[in-house]
């Protein structure tokens, strides 16, 4: 969950190669129709990934996420999950990069002008890979350091409303409440469900500790169920810390021991203050016990898996 790439400093665009429905070419002339659905009406689903030695984390769960959107979307593409790793290995190859962002978007094609989705679908499906430093074990994160958290005005709708499990490129109200932190300088959203509990940040699931439990919001509100959430939450439980997912008021995370945001590209990022109150009452904010073990497990499982544990 995410696009938020703070250190992805990269080469010259002209220099990096992107894949565009099945062909590379060269970023600077990347391009799709005007009259594709994904430019015209945000009808397109995506992921963004983390690829760490050359291979992409948890790419199952991803795909499996796209595949759900895009039965939201009744977009039926007909791309095997074999041919979209293939597409993503591919441009991290030609790039040369081992350490990178990845989108992958699949839109419904170019189509007439109206809102009425035809059932033939000539897919748009584009693969985008930029450098991302590693970052963890020790090294800097690829996140701005402790996250200011600023409640807004925009909410989450209802997922009856805007199904939140779909990630698409209608991402109108990410964007809404982010506009908001331009008075405050607070670096993440946090956003509140219809009924004013805390639902999750623009670009990042929420997670907080009072000294009972690791608490999140329940994917029952509406909420992104975000693939390093997933493995947190997993990373948490073969420790044998309890885990809560619950509905909570936001003075439950005003209050709260600790708190971090969690998405493919931050990983596990503490915050340090809500709605200018630091979280853990110091005014430090520096990252709490949990939020350290929890980070440092993160770093072992994607150090053992991705490198071979060279670091640890």
């Amino acid at each position: 969950m995410s696009d938020d790439t703070d250190r992805s400093a990269a080469t010259g665009d002209g220099e990096r190669l992107y894949h565009v429905d099945g062909d590379l070419v060269p970023a600077a002339e990347a391009t799709v129709s005007v009259e594709d659905r994904g430019f015209a009406y945000g009808d397109a689903a995506f992921e963004t990934m983390r690829a760490y030695g050359g291979d992409v984390f948890r790419w199952d769960a991803h795909a499996a996420r796209l595949a759900d959107t895009c039965e939201t979307l009744k977009l039926d593409h007909g791309i095997t999950d074999a041919e979209l790793k293939r597409r993503v290995d591919e441009t991290l190859a030609a790039n040369d990069l081992a350490d990178a962002y990845v989108k992958l978007s699949i839109t419904r094609g170019t189509q007439p002008g109206t809102l009425d989705p035809r059932p033939e679908v000539d897919p748009t499906v584009v693969v985008i890979a930029k450098p991302l430093p590693r970052g963890g074990v020790g090294s800097d994160p690829v996140h701005g350091g402790p996250a200011a958290l600023q409640t807004t005005k925009t909410r989450k709708p209802a997922s009856r409303a805007l199904p939140a499990a779909a990630k698409t490129h209608n991402y109108l109200n990410g964007i809404l409440a982010r506009l908001e932190l331009r008075v405050t300088g607070a670096d993440e959203a946090l956003m509140l469900d219809p009924d004013g509990n805390v639902a999750e940040g623009a670009t990042a699931n929420l997670f907080f500790a009072d000294g009972t439990a690791l608490k999140t919001p329940s994917l029952d509100g509406p909420i992104l169920p975000g693939v390093t959430r997933t493995t947190v939450i997993e990373l948490a439980e073969s420790e044998g810390i309890p885990v809560e997912e619950g509905t909570y008021a936001p003075d439950a995370v005003r209050e709260a021991d600790e708190a971090f945001l969690t998405n493919s590209t931050w990983e596990v990022r503490p915050v340090a203050t809500v709605d200018g109150i630091a979280v853990d009452g110091d005014g430090e904010g520096v990252a709490g016990p949990l939020t350290t073990l929890l980070s440092r497990l993160f770093d072992r499982r994607v150090e053992e898996r991705y490198y071979d544990g060279e670091r640890l």
